[in-house]
């Protein structure tokens, strides 16, 4: 057995693109750790998954939108989501000034 900190092998300085990493990747469940620093999605770009994602925030903070909606939905230490297939969202932002560590899992 393989045992593994979440918060284990950080990068010293901030990365020019968000910072993904497949912890567990099977036929019906994927497990990621990301490392996001003032990170957000391109500009016009959603997400369109076709697994539902689960996510919760670890450290840091985010702000999600999902297609026609405004409301930009904070998301803390400790706070997590359930966002199914196919419901397009982007990350409208992530905190400057510390890392935000999510874990998403991908599932069917």
């Amino acid at each position: 057995m393989l045992v593994k900190n979440i918060f284990s092998g950080l990068p010293k300085s901030p990365s020019v693109d968000e910072i993904l990493e497949k912890l567990v990747d099977s036929k019906s469940v994927r497990i990621e750790r990301i490392i996001s620093e003032g990170h957000s999605s391109p500009k016009g770009f959603w997400y369109d998954q076709d697994k539902d994602e689960w996510v919760v925030l670890l450290t840091g903070s985010a702000g999600l939108l999902f297609e026609g909606s405004d409301e930009v939905i904070v998301l803390l230490p400790g706070d997590w989501i359930n966002i199914p297939a196919h419901v397009k969202h982007r990350v409208d932002w992530t905190d400057p000034t510390e890392k935000t560590i999510w874990l998403a899992v991908h599932y069917r």
